[in-house]
């Protein structure tokens, strides 16, 4: 049987690790929701991931000033970490040259009105090439089972639902998904459940699941519900980040078990 993964995160705002309930995340930042502000630098988080063996984590930096600490957590942990928010065609080799396995991309790939622009995914494709290509399809969703990708801070619906038909085309164009369930996001509350179930159930490609995570339980339940095909995140529970439901030794020993 297939082992779902704990992976490990850096949320970056204003320079600062961070963890944010991502559904108050907004461009002039009015009644955003912080849990956890830490003292100490992105690369302080990076190095331990690093020497606890905790590959394949993500790097997000959330909004602009965020460049220099997202670079720090690359180089202190060079090619174990990929990184997100705001990459496009001008900076993402810029990203793999300071360290990063891969580049994250999911507003770039639309339009100002949330269409899907193919072109936009081309050019990144023969910049980085798909084995360092992952595509956030972070999403909210709109009807009972129906989700749609959201970008820009996740407050924009794109054009693209979250459908077997969707991601069985674009697993053709990327090595990952990153799903951030946006509406569960820094909740500590619980996950999206069905969504969980629709992932494990239509994507052939590594996933990484993000929202609502409480406690050791739920990793439990993600490798129950996907057999295994599905990984997860954790932010604000997790003891690391201030939280209270889950330890970051308990991660570590569910990647060991």
């Amino acid at each position: 049987m297939k082992k779902s993964l704990f992976r490990p995160c850096i949320d970056l705002h204003n320079g600062k690790v961070k963890q944010i309930v991502g559904s108050t995340l907004k461009e002039d930042e009015s009644g955003l929701t912080t849990n956890f502000i830490s003292d100490q630098s992105s690369g302080y988080f990076a190095d331990r991931y690093k020497k606890d063996h905790l590959g394949g984590g993500h790097v997000i930096m959330l909004g602009s000033g965020n460049e220099e600490a997202a670079k720090e957590a690359l180089g202190a942990f060079y090619n174990g970490l990929q990184i997100g928010g705001g990459i496009n065609d001008q900076n993402a080799e810029e990203y793999i040259a300071a360290g990063a396995s891969h580049v994250i991309v999911t507003s770039w790939l639309f339009n100002q009105n949330g269409e899907f622009l193919q072109s936009n995914l081309d050019l990144l494709l023969s910049q980085v090439g798909i084995d360092r290509l992952v595509i956030d399809l972070s999403c909210k969703q709109t009807n009972p089972g129906e989700w749609v990708i959201a970008m820009n801070r996740w407050q924009t619906l794109t054009n693209l639902s979250i459908s077997k038909e969707n991601l069985s085309y674009l697993s053709g164009y990327c090595s990952e998904f990153l799903v951030h369930a946006a509406d569960f996001e820094g909740k500590c509350q619980g996950m999206d459940i069905e969504l969980i179930q629709r992932l494990s159930d239509w994507v052939e490609i590594p996933v990484t699941y993000a929202g609502g995570v409480r406690d050791y339980s739920d990793l439990e339940r993600v490798q129950s519900l996907s057999e295994g095909s599905v990984d997860v995140a954790v932010g604000s529970s997790l003891d690391l980040f201030g939280g209270n439901g889950l330890t970051y030794d308990e991660c570590v020993q569910f990647n060991r078990r």
